[in-house]
């Protein structure tokens, strides 16, 4: 339900309350800015450009390269399906991939299942901690169909190492707003010569 609020808002305080709403969510796209405020794309685009507000994709970019001082060090990140925002190296990771037209079938505009794996496999190998991390196994769950121009969030967590036979369990949930449309459970090969991950394990 609409607020009277947000419907008598003048210029300035939409503007102030939009500047907001991004610092929360840099993620935010400028169609849903504009349902939430009650004003077409084009006003949200102008209230950006006087703001000096960056678009969606350069907002991304900014965050994900803040976001990066560990370096990936399982694959070279042009490798990644999908934009890394997040990654705290054997913990959790978190990436944003966006449907395209190249993405989907063209008679049903539904996204190809191996672009959603892809994705989430790609973000389980980038969240180990190891140069030879590899794939064993995947149990994967398609929740529901993803379409073009949809947002894909995928979310790694890495919930428990055995050092003594080199694996790693890591759980990816990919979400279309709030809603789940993927999940999966990825048995990580990693060389059993690193230590870094013991201290960690206590508080899967």
């Amino acid at each position: 339900m609409v607020s009277d609020h947000i419907m008598k808002m003048n210029k300035k305080e939409r503007q102030k309350q939009l500047s907001q709403t991004i610092k929360e969510n840099p993620f935010i796209t400028d169609e849903e800015l504009a349902e939430k405020y009650l004003v077409s794309v084009q006003t949200i685009r102008l209230d950006r450009m006087e703001l000096s507000i960056p678009e969606l994709r350069e907002r991304i970019r900014n965050v994900a390269e803040k976001q990066l001082d560990q370096e990936v060090r399982s694959l070279p990140i042009d490798e990644i399906i999908g934009d890394i925002i997040d990654i705290q190296l054997d913990e959790s990771a978190i990436s944003i991939f966006d449907v395209q037209k190249e993405h989907v079938f063209k008679r049903n505009q539904i996204a190809r299942g191996h672009h959603l794996f892809a994705q989430a496999n790609s973000l389980a190998v980038a969240v180990i901690n190891d140069e030879l991390a590899l794939t064993a196994k995947a149990n994967i769950q398609f929740i529901r169909q993803v379409k073009e121009n949809e947002r894909v969030i995928a979310k790694a967590k890495v919930k428990k190492t055995d050092m003594s036979i080199a694996r790693t369990i890591v759980e990816v949930n990919s979400f279309v707003g709030q809603e789940l449309v993927f999940k999966g459970e990825f048995e990580m090969f990693r060389s059993n010569n690193e230590g870094r991950v013991d201290h960690h394990e206590d508080s899967h």
